[in-house]
């Protein structure tokens, strides 16, 4: 049996080590030698991806951060200002999903107060394995929903709003992505630097236990037949506490004694001291005996490496500590200077006076990267080469739909979002249930909305065309709320990058979201990269998250989905086409996950959702609601289910009627308005470039569709709606 070295037990390379032995021009101790092993793990360092990252548009009008600081930052005009992140838990949920979600939760959280915001909302995206066929996959799910709910209930949050999919690519290696937003004054904004010679380097908030040692290295590797014994890694959260601490330290920063602030997460002490100060081009010396500890006989590196909970490190100006200990005595929390600022660039760890380890904060926080070599995988010809036009049309297409409405990625989210408190804050102007959720900000006329979104069905089949398929439905999310789409946050969910055609996947879906984000002007402000999602079995599919913000200049314009009155006129925006590809009606009525994905023309998706927000900031549109999962016969069953009210359908056509109504072609919106309104909303289409079509009306209590003359539809709402309600309260009793 070959022994494993000791940089191999940290999670090194031998070329790695060489590097390390360069860098400090001795042999690294065992202290050292774990700070590289944290700091350089992919978790932390982002070797693999950092390369490719540099080619995401992150600057625009907008944004005031973008990138490399715990989370970016956009202006919404008024001088207030959005800070938003997307991080990911996946690992430690598949082992514990209560504690895995919480601190997930809340580590997210951390990054958006620690620029001295306060938290408004959150969001998550959640994948699993098939929901029908695992006690597994029930049991991960119910603690993943309990353990975000309870963290973001107390700390008084509201969840508006989430993004559920199931697929056996998941069941070993579920994916929990949690998304905050919070919100600032222009000259209110903080950054993580440790500047300023001689200024103290404090620990506030919880004490220090050997919780979560080595947890960025865990998430740096893949789940595999024994993963079950690193649960323990995985850190518990106190969410009361942290409310404290988020308070404490919305509170300090108002004493203007703060030079910098930097969540305590992945890698704990070393990475915050490590990061703070290289922003900084500045040292920091560190005594882990003054660091507030609940355990006995913990070694440097415990101290240096645990990922306890609801914890800060922050850098205080010389001679005003005492202030800080007033404000964190008052809310009962700890502080402690546990080191200072240095001028000579070291991360220096002292312990009973003596230094037991001293290595370069530069070297720390830049790990080594790598260009990947990259392999276009051979299934993606195979499953784009399907022929479609032998798949049999239905003979029941009441049935069908019934079908689709009661599947579990499309059916009613109701289970999940009634453990939430998404009306927190009396904010929430649309809670979750519609496309795009909205607060108001509160002193103003003017909302945000907010919505997340991805597709690994389509990505993994064509990674560049549908990650740019996943950034343009966000964005039509939040534009059928009434919101201008302004910047993304996103996370990058992939196998191991080692893999050539892994590598493939993340460098195409990195080059969609690129070109999508650039021509719908929403700019990259910040994320997380996830590698390493595999189990034994295989990789889960690539699977980028994009959270959107957008912009709504006027609150009294907000939409919804739901269907509202009698008489009203039920509108398509966009073109049918007849595009059956990677369809859920395929996955759900034909087991079938294959054949081209639906094709994306970005101009067009632009005028699109143009046309859109010029029509609802003409005061004309009573509902919008964007086709996606399910098609277009799905999207008119659920604002028939919204509005408790039913619709009649008149099409003509020469597509194939299956994909008429469950084909998923993009870049389409229904919306509702008023008779005398037709012919005002078909002037806009027509300013914009847009193709409009009036396909019905909205009408008493059944959806009947007729196509070509034909009814090939006819339920009654009551009907779909017991359909679409049931699933997840079915299994997940």
């Amino acid at each position: 049996m070959k022994s494993v070295t000791e940089w191999e037990k940290v999670g090194l390379t031998k070329q790695e080590y060489d590097m390390v032995v360069d860098i400090l021009g001795r042999e690294p101790n065992n202290l050292e030698l774990n700070l590289y092993g944290v700091m350089w793990s992919e978790h932390c360092g982002y070797k693999n991806s950092r390369p490719m990252l540099k080619h995401l548009p992150t600057e625009g009008d907008r944004v005031l951060q973008g990138p490399g600081e715990n989370a970016g930052i956009v202006d919404i005009d008024d001088e207030q200002a959005i800070v938003m992140k997307v991080e990911s838990h996946n690992h430690p949920s598949a082992l514990e999903p209560y504690k895995g979600a919480a601190t997930g939760v809340g580590g997210v959280m951390r990054d958006i107060f620690t620029m001295g915001a306060r938290p408004i909302a959150c969001l998550n995206s959640l994948k699993l394995g098939e929901l029908e066929e695992s006690d597994k996959v029930q049991y991960l799910l119910k603690g993943i929903v309990e353990g975000m709910a309870d963290y973001g209930n107390c700390m008084g949050v509201p969840t508006v709003g989430g993004d559920i999919g199931f697929s056996d690519s998941y069941k070993g290696n579920p994916l929990v992505n949690a998304m905050c937003a919070g919100i600032i004054r222009h000259d209110e904004i903080k950054k993580g630097i440790a500047s300023g010679v001689g200024n103290s380097v404090m620990i506030v908030g919880h004490t220090t236990g050997r919780d979560g040692v080595g947890g960025a290295s865990f998430a740096s590797a893949e789940l595999v037949e024994g993963s079950e014994e690193r649960s323990s890694g995985v850190p518990a959260g106190d969410p009361e506490m942290e409310k404290l601490l988020l308070e404490a330290c919305l509170e300090l920063f108002n004493t203007e004694c703060v030079v910098g602030m930097q969540d305590m997460g992945a890698a704990g002490i070393i990475s915050s001291s490590c990061e703070t100060a290289a922003r900084a081009g500045t040292g920091i010396e560190l005594d882990v005996d003054l660091v507030p500890k609940r355990e006995k006989g913990m070694t440097p590196a415990e101290v240096m490496l645990s990922e306890s909970q609801e914890r800060m490190l922050v850098i205080v100006e010389q001679g005003k500590e005492d202030r800080v200990f007033d404000i964190f005595k008052k809310w009962d929390l700890q502080a402690a200077v546990i080191g200072k600022v240095t001028d000579d660039g070291m991360i220096r760890v002292l312990e009973k006076g003596q230094v037991v380890g001293e290595v370069p904060a530069k070297s720390l926080a830049e790990a080594p990267t790598y260009e990947r070599d990259y392999k276009r995988p051979e299934y993606m010809d195979l499953l784009q080469g399907s022929d479609m036009q032998n798949i049999p049309l239905p003979e029941d297409y009441n049935h069908v739909l019934l079908k689709l409405l009661s599947s579990s990625n499309i059916c009613s989210r109701e289970w999940i979002y009634q453990h939430f408190d998404y009306n927190a804050g009396d904010s929430t102007q649309v809670a979750p249930g519609s496309d795009g959720a909205v607060l108001k900000i509160k002193g103003t006329n003017k909302g945000i909305s907010f919505s997340i979104d991805s597709n690994g069905r389509y990505c993994y089949i064509n990674p560049r065309e549908g990650t740019k398929i996943v950034v343009a439905e966000s964005a039509r999310n939040v534009a059928c709320s009434g919101a201008i789409p302004i910047a993304i946050t996103d996370g990058m969910n992939f196998g191991n990058p080692e893999n050539p055609e892994i590598f493939y996947q993340f460098r195409e879906s990195i080059f969609g979201m690129k070109e999508a984000c650039e021509k719908l002007n929403t700019p990259v402000i910040g994320g997380n990269v996830s590698f390493y999602n595999e189990t034994e079995e295989g990789a889960i599919y690539p699977t980028p998250v994009v959270g959107m913000l957008g912009l709504i200049k006027d609150i009294s314009k907000v939409t919804t989905q739901d269907f509202k009155d009698e008489g009203d006129v039920i509108v398509l925006i966009g073109t049918n086409k007849d595009e059956l590809g990677a369809s859920e009606y395929l996955k759900v009525i034909h087991g079938k996950e294959e054949g081209k994905i639906p094709e994306i023309d970005l101009e067009l998706e632009k005028r699109v959702q143009s046309a859109v927000l010029d029509a609802i900031g003409q005061g004309i549109v009573k509902s919008a609601h964007d086709c996606s999962d399910g098609g277009l016969a799905v999207n008119i069953a659920e604002s028939c289910i919204g509005g408790e009210i039913g619709a009649k359908i008149d099409i003509y056509t020469d597509l194939r009627n299956d994909a008429l109504l469950f084909g998923e072609t993009q870049s389409r919106i229904v919306v509702s308005v008023k008779s005398d309104d037709l012919e005002m909303l078909e002037k806009i289409a027509q300013q914009n470039n847009v193709s409009v079509e009036k396909i019905g009306v909205v009408s008493g209590s059944e959806m009947i569709v007729n196509v070509n003359q034909q009814q090939l539809i006819g339920l009654s709402v009551e009907e779909i709606k017991n359909e679409w309600r049931g699933t997840l309260g079915c299994y997940l009793k």
